[in-house]
Parts: structure tokens; sequence; C-alpha cells
């Protein structure tokens, strides 16, 4: 029997589910413009063993026909919008002025499309889109017999088109261009690399399960559930069961097991290897498509980390790649974008570094203007620099980790091993959550999130001495631990991952007078794999500038309330000696 979310849990993820199904303010529909047209077109797609109505908006510039065609572009919502979107429809009107033709559409399961909410499978919601390009190919039509024959072609049925998106909207390019290999640019946006470690991460190396993300997870498996009620749609295409109304199946069991709050390894297994298989993590080496990678640092639904997986391995793989890491993401700065940054819901691709360097992107790879500069390798904000014209540093690669500290007996933290203490840190956790780093509806809905915080006696902190200078952490920091848990080592073989310990990682700011500051509210958990030998954390990837005379404060909390934590009390202590401690290394830039 799965256990249920408790009631505050619930209520919770209610509201977030009902935040994310509120429809953005849509776009003015005009047929016509002097500049473009718009016109709806339907598709009927196959599409995981249904037949089911894509809704588009076709976008077609003026002077475009095919005497004149031009490259297009393949433009989706993120999870719960529709191609009517504020943000969707900015994007196809800034694409369409610029000469571009934009293909329009709403995602499987949302919108006016049809078909059950499959994750961006490759295999469905790819081949989905794939159909859409033939369509832009020339190849097919749409239902009521409209042709695209205005579309630059690369030979027969192969148009030159390239795919735009943000969150859900990003892992469908990677998803279509796996199996489409027509498509020619891409533009991932907030995306994720593996959904197993989005929605249970657990920042540990090994294959144990983490810690279940819980308020996000719920929230958008509302949301999604709830489709048929918040967009009115009859559609049987839609419909799966009384017990996962509008989702693949698959799915629904994967939220079901990480709700339970049991993880039994074979069943966990199933779970997690489905949300690894609708994951680019999964098909990457089947992506050739250059690809330009943005990421947002507020973002704890799918970090730095996620983006700087999917680019080290195109770049591995030898697919053109680079990437960008802009101040916004999920967890906040999208609706009051800083100066200078880009602001989809206005459109200001023109006027942002971010906008700027997508048009490039498209110019090289879709026009084929090989002249144009698409920038940089490596791109990051930084929220210290007040001229929005520089607030971008660039670099031909990320940072290394550079900078290496270690975990004293006596609480601190201290840049040298001979000055470690020999002592101990302990903390235990109570049965309720006791550490809070975000809720994750805040953001969604607008309003405060309460600041974060430890509960004295269930954590463990190492401060460093103020530092002597400026400091610029850009990247992932990286801890080695040893903890002893004598509860932990006796429950961690029961075959049920629930009984391993779990514990968040997380490194504050803390300013001369005390204020301290959790960047971006971010925590790296960790379900230890076996508490008898040292493991390797690696914390969520920030930009974060520590200013001369602030102090470093790494943590070590026995829970944080966007998580599933412990089954049981278990104390935990972590032992330093000179020759045997914990290590904290730090990606550190030169600005």
């Amino acid at each position: 029997m799965f256990r249920r979310v408790p009631g505050s849990r619930a209520a919770l993820a209610l509201a977030l589910g009902a935040a994310l199904t509120v429809p953005l303010a849509p776009t003015a529909r005009a047929a016509a413009t002097d500049r473009y047209t718009v016109t709806a077109l339907k598709f009927t797609v196959q599409a995981g063993g249904r037949s089911c109505a894509v809704d588009a908006d076709l976008y077609r510039p003026a002077g475009v026909d095919g005497s004149h065609p031009a490259p297009a572009v393949l433009v989706t919502n993120g999870f719960g919008g529709s191609k009517s979107d504020a943000e969707t429809g900015a994007v196809g009107k800034v694409l369409a002025q610029r000469g571009y033709v934009a293909l329009l559409y709403s995602g499987l399961g949302f919108g006016g499309s049809g078909c059950l909410i499959s994750l961006d499978d490759p295999d469905i919601d790819g081949r989905a889109a794939s159909r859409l390009i033939d369509f832009l190919g020339g190849r097919t039509t749409a239902d009521d017999g409209t042709r695209a024959d205005f579309v630059t072609l690369d030979s027969a049925g192969d148009p030159r088109v390239g795919m735009i998106g943000g969150s859900y909207g990003g892992a469908i390019q990677l998803a279509t261009a796996s199996v489409d290999h027509r498509v020619d640019a891409l533009v991932p946006m907030l995306t994720w690399h593996d959904l197993a470690y989005s929605l249970d991460p657990n920042n540990a190396t090994g294959t144990v399960p983490g810690a279940f993300k819980w308020q996000w997870t719920n929230g958008f498996y509302l949301s999604g559930e709830s489709q048929p009620l918040t967009v009115p749609n009859l559609d049987p295409s839609r419909i799966n069961s009384l017990t996962c109304l509008h989702f693949a199946t698959r799915a629904c069991a994967m939220v079901h097991r990480l709700d339970s709050g049991s993880y039994p390894a074979a069943e966990t297994a199933e779970s997690l290897a489905y949300a690894h298989s609708v994951s680019p993590v999964s098909y990457l080496d089947r992506v050739k498509a250059p690809t330009l990678l943005v990421q947002g640092q507020a973002d704890s639904l799918f970090n730095l980390n996620e983006a700087t997986a999917t680019y080290e391995t195109l770049k591995a793989q030898g697919t053109t790649t680079k990437m960008i890491w802009q101040s916004w993401g999920h967890s906040g700065g999208k609706t009051d974008p800083a100066a200078g940054e880009l602001d989809i819901a206005r459109g200001n691709l023109e006027t942002s570094y971010v906008g700027r360097r997508i048009l490039a992107w498209f110019d090289r790879y879709l026009r084929g203007h090989e002249g144009v500069d698409t920038g940089p390798a490596f791109a990051y904000y930084r929220d210290w620099i007040t001229d929005p014209d520089s607030t971008y540093a660039t670099a031909d690669r990320l940072p290394a980790l550079t900078e290496t500290l270690y975990l004293s007996g006596d609480g601190k933290l201290v840049d040298n091993r001979k000055k470690v203490a020999l002592g101990s840190r302990t903390y235990r956790n109570w049965p309720v959550s006791t550490s809070h780093s975000e809720n994750s509806v805040t953001g969604i809905l607008g309003v405060p999130d309460p600041a974060p915080y430890d509960t004295r006696g269930t954590y463990a902190a190492w401060t460093s001495e103020p530092l002597t200078r400026t400091t610029d952490v850009v990247g992932a920091p990286r801890a080695t631990l040893e903890v002893v848990s004598p509860v932990a080592e006796r429950t961690q073989d029961s075959g049920d991952a629930a009984d391993k310990l779990v514990l968040f990682v997380k490194l504050y700011d803390i300013a001369p007078d005390g204020t301290s500051t959790l960047v971006h509210r971010l925590v790296a958990p960790v379900r230890v794999p076996d508490v008898t030998r040292s493991f390797t954390v690696t914390l969520p990837g920030i930009v974060h500038r520590y200013p001369k005379g602030h102090r470093l404060r790494f943590v070590i909390a026995a829970s944080d309330d966007a998580y599933f934590g412990n089954r049981g009390i278990k104390p935990v202590t972590v032992v330093s000696a000179p020759g045997d401690t914990g290590v904290l290394e730090l990606p550190v830039s030169g600005g």
C-alpha cells in the first residue's frame, strides 16, 4: 500500500498543482499582420499507440512563398501550457518578424492537443514532433490540406528546421533530434538531463535512489492529472484510466512509487529506469544537431548540474554545443527578470544577451550564415555586476575545482589539513522536517518564501574565517565525507533504500553582521550508499561572489521540508582528524 502524503504536504501539492494549471495570458490571435500571417492547424498523428490531434499555429512571414522560402522553427510549451501561452506566442512573433517560418504547437496532452502526457518520451512525443517536421518538409499536409511549400529544404522532404522551448519544451527538442536527424539546431532551455535525478536526486555517487522532491513532483503530477478539468477537452485519446487519468501508465507508477516512501530494490529500479528512458541521459548519443543550452541559476527543479551533464556529453561525442547560465529559472526571477536578461513573455530576444545568442544560433545553423559569431563556449550571469551590458562573463570551459577546505573537529572550515583539530560534530533528525530551503509553490504563486533555516541539534556546521579576498564560485562544489551512524549501519541493508541514511548538504554565505544566505536556496540531497565508507557529494552548481570579510559555512542537515527524509531516527556523527577528515572543493573563477 502506498504511503499517504501528509496533510500539509498534500495541501501544498494541491496548491502547486492549481498554480501550474492557471493559463498564462494568451497572445492576441491576428489572422494577419503586415509582417506575418497566423493560421490555426490540426495534425493527426500516431503516438504511443493512439491516434490524436496536435493543435498548432503556423506563423508565415510576409513575402515568404515557394519562390522565396525561409527556414522554420518548431516551438512548443512548458508543462501545463499550450501554444497560446504568452511566452510561446511571443517567441513565434519574434521569429516570424525576423523572417522565420514558426510552427507553434501544444505538446501532447496539453492545450488543444490529444494523447496522454508521456514526459517527452522520444518514441512518443519525439515521433509526434517528427510528423510536424514532415509537414514543414512538404511530405504531408495538415488535416485541412494546408501544405508548407515555402520552407527552405536541404533535400526533398528535409526542411531547414530548428527548435526552441523551455522546461518541458526543452527536453522535447533533444527527444525529437534523437529520432529525426533532419533537425538542424536546438535551443533547450531550463530542462532536465535525467528525470531520476530531477525528481529523486541523490547527489552522492552510486546507483542508490535519492531523496524524493515531493513538492515539485506532486505539483506537476496534479497539474497533469487535472488537465481534462482545467482545460476542458473530451478527446478520448487524452484519457487513460481511473487511477491514472492523463499520464502514461508508467509515469503514474513512477510517481506512486516515489510518493509511497518505500523503495524496494526491484520496484524502485523499474520506476527510475522509466525516468531514465524519457530523459536525454538515455539518448544523447543520437543527438547530432548543434545545441545551445540555456539553464537558470535560480532553479531547484532542474539545476545547473543537469545542463552541465548534457553539455559535457554532447561535447565529448563531437556534437556542436555551447552553454549559458542565465539568472532566472523555475525557482524565481522569471516574472521580473533583471535588467538585460531574457524576458520571454515580452519577446525581447533582440535586446537581451541570451536572446541575441539564440538569434545568432539560428542565423548560423538555419540561415547558414557562417560569419555569424555564436558566442563563447560558456557564459554565465553575475548578479554582482550592475551594468546590464556587462553582467555575463565568458570562458572556453567551466572552472576547475581549485580551492580546498577541510572540516575541522572544532567546527571550523580550514584551508590547510594541518589546521584540522581532532573532534566531532553530532546531530540527529526529528520525526518531522526541521530544515527549510525553499517552498516550491511560492515561486509559482509569487508569494514570499520563509528564509532558509536549520533547527539546532539537527545539523552540523563548519564555518571559515573571514575571507581575505573576494572569492567567486562558478560551478558545482564537491565534498568528500565520512559519517558514523550505527542505526543506519544496522538498517541500510534491509533491501528497502528508505532504510538508508538521508542527509542534506549545503553551502551558506555568512556576512559580517551574521546574515546568512543559502545561494538560490539550493541543497544537495544524499541517500548515503553505505555509511561504513566515504562518499562524494556534488552540490548544485552556483554562480556566487563571496565578498572579502564574508565567511563560508558548510552544513550537513538531517532533513529538508521540500524532500522526503529519513525513516526513523538516525543520529549522525562526523569525526575529524588531521589525517582523516571531510574535504570541500570549490570551483573558483577569476571573476
